[in-house]
This record gives structure tokens, C-alpha cells and sequence, in this order.
């Protein structure tokens, strides 16, 4: 049997796919972009209807593509991304194949190095970046599996309000996406609860500027991986309601009852980590840090920006944080509904090559892996700060383009 063989094959048609396709093209080199489903597919289904894009409209940018806009300082929503992401596709002509999942990636023993089985058929290829982003598997906890009635949902497949049935509705996460459905839910008129954990709060803007722009003004959203620090949690903002900075004491204040992490499950009452205060403080020491690192950055540089006292200003802790919950019984607060915003973790069980490390994640230096031929491309901290950021894209997607340029020249 004859098998389609190809120069570079990508895996994935989002973001991180396209933008590699852009960069091979630019070298002439020839490849294939496989997708699963559709373009930016993640975008178009596991996001809901009121979502909010973390970065301001002027932020947003593809190589050699801004996406258009008539609010710099505006949030868009999912099917703008999904539209922009379309239409990128189409300017750069990439060779996308929707509807082609690949399900096994190996070694070949002659010809080209790898065998890809793909819905549509094995295709040999000499090189493959997988592009598949760092949202693959959703994370979902089975502490509540065998309670009867409670409707649950992953964040990834919550859509709106109207979707849940009546009652109060439990948020498990604090992070951007459980916070900002915590606030839609309130909005809305729902009794939420919304459970918290270790977190880092930023400030939506400062000093008259946007996070994004003191990021990028700084270089912070350079900063190498090697310098990333202990610290894993990722940056808590929001872009929902014409972006603000996300104080949990001011969730209370809306109505929120906020939690700290739920820990056990039994009959239908959740045992909550008496960590409530905890999370808000260290939550409190990275934003009041971030801070720091601006004014003193604006010393430095003599910037002509604006004062702003207003943004060390902190509410008083809620009863909820002076005295946490650490029993909740569902069905005595009338909880209905469960919305677990707690992540995602990588799936890469359909390669089947020697790099990965004993926790499942590649082992690549910005992305280039010891397996010849095999690139990995999108993933956060990939090489830097700003890897899996749409718009941060390109400097790795150009590095792994020239890397594979390279050695067909050489």
C-alpha cells in the first residue's frame, strides 16, 4: 500500500498550528496541517457563550494579521477569536485538513522518521510538530460522581445561566475562568458559591495602562523559562465587563460566598480546606508586588504615567474569610448545580516515542525535543512567558521553522 508522505506534518489547526504553517511558508518548505475537527475548534465548543478574551483588542495579533477592531481598550468574544483565526487561516493559505484526527504517532524504521494513523489514513512524514495547545484533557474531580440529580459540568462545557437548573450554583476554582463565570452566575441572579484556592492576582490596569502593555513594556512577557520561579499558578484577570481587576473581597461584596479548596466529599456535604485566608493574602503579595515592580520600573525610566493610590486600596476581609466555611452541605444550601473550573492536563498518549518525562510532559528545549524530527509548538512556558499566548506565538513557531529549514539545507 502506497502512503501519502509529507516534508513536515502539524498537528493541530489552532493558533499555535497556523502560525508554524505561516512560518514554513515563508521557506518554502512543504507541510500539512491536520485538525481534528475545525479550525480553532477549542475556541468554537469548549468555551461559553459570555466569555471574555483576557487580552485588550490592540493586543491581539497574528504575524503579518492584527485582528481588526473598533475598541482597543475592548475584550472581544470567542467567535471574534474563532473568525479571526478563520480568516488568518485563509490569508496565509495554510494546507489544512479539518476533520483528520491523529490517533498513533511512531517511529518508522526506513524512509521518512515518523507514521502517523490518522482517521483518514497513515501519512509518513520526516517531521512533526504537535500543536495541540495546553488545553487537551479537562481536569475533572470525582468527588461528587455518585450523588444523584446534582447536575455537574466542566467549565469547558458550560455555556450560560439558562443551562443550569434552577438553584444555587457551587463554582469549584478561582481561577480566570471560574472567577469570571462565578460573576456572570451572580449577574444573572443565581445564589453562587465559588471555592478558592491558591491563586495570583494581577491588577486589569494600573497606572493608566493595561497588564498586557506593562508585560511587554517591561520584557516580563520574555522571560525565559529559566527564570519562570516557583510559582505555577497562572495571572487571575478578566476581560468580562469592560475588564477589572478581580478582588475576591469584592465577589463577597456582590454576593459571592467564597470557600476555600473543597478537599473531601461524603453524602452530599463537602469538607472545605480552612485556607480561605491564605489564598486571599498570597493572592494580595503578588498583586501588591506587581505593583512594586512598576513603580519601580517607572522611577527608572522616568515614565510621564499617572499616580494611582486608588489600586492599594483593600477591602475589609468578609465574614466569610473571618470565619470560613468548612462544611457545606448542598442540598441544605440548595445547591443544584456544580461548575468545576479546575483545569486541564495534557494528553499525548497517541505518540509513542521516548520523550516524555515520568510525568507525561515532553522534554524539549523550546520546543525542539531530542527525537529528531519532533517539535512540540504552543505549550505554556514553551521558552518563555508568552509562548501560549495567541499572540506570542510567532517567536517559537519561527524558531522550530528555522530549526527544520535548517537541517533540510544542511
Amino acid at each position: 500500500m502506497t502512503i501519502e508522505h509529507v516534508e513536515t506534518l502539524i498537528v493541530g489547526g489552532g493558533q499555535a498550528g497556523l502560525t508554524a504553517s505561516h512560518m514554513l511558508s515563508r521557506r518554502g518548505r512543504a507541510h500539512v496541517v491536520l485538525e481534528r475537527a475545525r479550525i480553532a475548534e477549542r475556541w468554537r465548543t469548549e468555551r461559553w457563550d459570555g466569555l471574555r478574551f483576557q487580552f485588550p483588542n490592540w493586543s491581539v495579533q497574528l504575524p503579518d494579521f492584527p485582528f481588526k477592531h473598533t475598541d482597543p481598550d475592548g475584550f472581544t468574544t470567542s467567535p471574534d477569536i474563532v473568525a479571526f483565526l478563520t480568516a488568518y487561516a485563509a490569508f496565509i493559505a495554510a494546507p489544512v485538513r479539518s476533520g483528520v484526527a491523529v490517533t498513533h504517532l511512531r517511529r518508522r524504521t526506513s524512509g521518512a522518521r515518523f507514521q502517523a494513523e490518522t482517521s483518514a489514513g497513515p501519512i509518513a512524514a520526516d517531521n512533526v510538530i504537535v500543536a495541540t495547545g495546553p488545553y487537551q484533557r479537562p481536569v475533572l474531580p470525582a468527588l461528587l460522581q455518585d450523588q444523584p440529580g446534582l447536575f455537574q459540568v466542566h467549565a469547558s462545557r458550560y455555556r450560560a445561566p439558562e443551562q443550569l437548573p434552577a438553584g444555587a450554583v457551587l463554582v469549584v476554582g478561582g481561577g480566570a475562568s471560574g472567577a469570571q463565570i462565578a460573576e456572570e452566575l451572580v449577574h444573572a441572579g443565581r445564589r453562587v458559591f465559588l471555592s478558592v484556592g491558591h491563586h495570583r492576582r494581577m491588577p486589569r490596569r494600573y497606572r493608566g495602562r493595561d497588564l498586557i502593555w506593562w508585560l511587554a513594556e517591561m520584557k516580563l512577557d520574555q522571560t525565559p523559562v529559566e527564570k519562570r520561579g516557583s510559582d505555577r499558578a497562572l495571572p487571575l484577570i478578566t476581560g468580562a465587563y469592560g475588564g477589572h481587576t478581580i478582588d475576591f473581597r469584592q465577589f463577597a461584596a456582590q454576593g459571592i460566598t467564597l470557600l476555600g479548596r473543597v478537599v473531601a466529599s461524603q453524602a452530599g456535604v463537602l469538607e472545605i480546606a480552612p485556607d480561605l485566608g491564605d489564598s486571599l493574602l498570597a493572592g494580595d503579595a503578588a498583586y501588591a508586588a506587581f505593583l512594586d515592580l512598576v513603580d519601580a520600573y517607572v522611577a527608572r525610566q522616568a515614565l510621564d504615567v499617572p499616580t494611582d493610590a486608588d489600586a492599594r486600596a483593600r477591602l475589609a476581609d468578609p465574614p466569610d474569610v473571618r470565619e470560613p466555611m468548612r462544611r457545606l452541605d448542598l442540598d441544605a444550601a440548595g445547591i443544584s448545580s456544580v461548575i468545576w473550573s479546575t483545569g486541564y492536563a495534557c494528553d499525548f498518549g497517541w505518540i509513542d516515542l521516548p520523550v516524555f518525562d515520568a510525568e507525561g510532559m515532553p522534554r524539549h528545549r523550546g520546543g525542539i525535543t531530542e527525537v529528531p524530527g519532533l517539535y512540540f509548538l504552543g505549550l505554556m512556558w514553551l521558552s518563555k512567558m508568552n509562548s501560549s499566548f495567541l499572540s506570542g506565538v510567532a517567536g517559537d513557531a519561527e524558531r522550530l521553522a528555522n530549526h527544520i529549514a535548517g537541517q533540510r539545507a544542511g
